[in-house]
């Protein structure tokens, strides 16, 4: 990997970047993908480094709190009893500043309790002031921003009815394409502010 040009690294993060798998990406460059893992990994930690150092101290009017699918190794349904904990589904827990399009804050694991804990109280050490912040419709996150933000947020959730094109594929996980929105609500969860707080938070549901 040290053997590589600035070029060369360049045109690996390019296309692992664009969404080309390792041995596309092998196929592409000519490097052999145990090459493009190690580039990866290597940059991969700079990017957690420089993000943690940065995201620091973010004053936002609204965040937006969403998960992306993915799976380690396997997919869920052929993982075996001991590798429950850290093969098949894996969920990207991500805190976006509306407006901006930046990730304040992420998570990967699994999609559980604890986990959206940990990461709304990484998100809540990284923003200042009392957002509003919408979600899905996911219970866990209710207690995790009740408790994480003590009153100090604005919580809103907004759940999506999809069309189903294909009765017998109604997981997410196993479409290659989203479906169709159809219709769309919103519930307030969290409109009240603690007694010791200032801040004025509009009551309207974040959209």
């Amino acid at each position: 990997m040290n053997n590589l040009s600035r070029d060369q690294q360049i045109a690996i993060i390019a296309c692992l970047t664009e969404g080309q798998s390792i041995r596309a990406t092998e196929r592409i460059t000519g490097i052999h993908r145990d090459t493009i893992m190690r580039l990866g990994a290597r940059v991969g930690r700079g990017c957690a480094e420089l993000h943690d150092r940065m995201m620091v101290g973010i004053r936002c009017g609204r965040l937006e709190l969403d998960e992306i699918w993915g799976f380690v190794g396997k997919k869920q349904k052929r993982v075996e009893r001991h590798e429950i904990g850290h093969k098949g589904d894996q969920y990207t827990f991500i805190g976006m500043a509306s407006s901006a399009k930046a990730i304040i804050s992420y998570r990967t694991g699994k999609r559980d309790s604890e986990n959206t804990d940990l990461f709304v109280q990484d998100l809540r050490q990284r923003v200042i002031g009392a957002p509003e912040i919408s979600t899905d419709g996911f219970h866990p996150y209710k207690m995790a921003i009740r408790d994480a933000f003590h009153g100090r947020a604005h919580h809103g959730v907004i759940v999506k009815t999809y069309s189903v094109t294909n009765l017998a594929v109604k997981e997410a996980a196993r479409r290659y394409s989203p479906a169709e929105v159809v219709a769309v609500s919103r519930e307030v969860r969290i409109p009240m502010i603690s007694p010791g707080c200032t801040d004025l938070i509009s009551p309207r549901i974040p959209r």
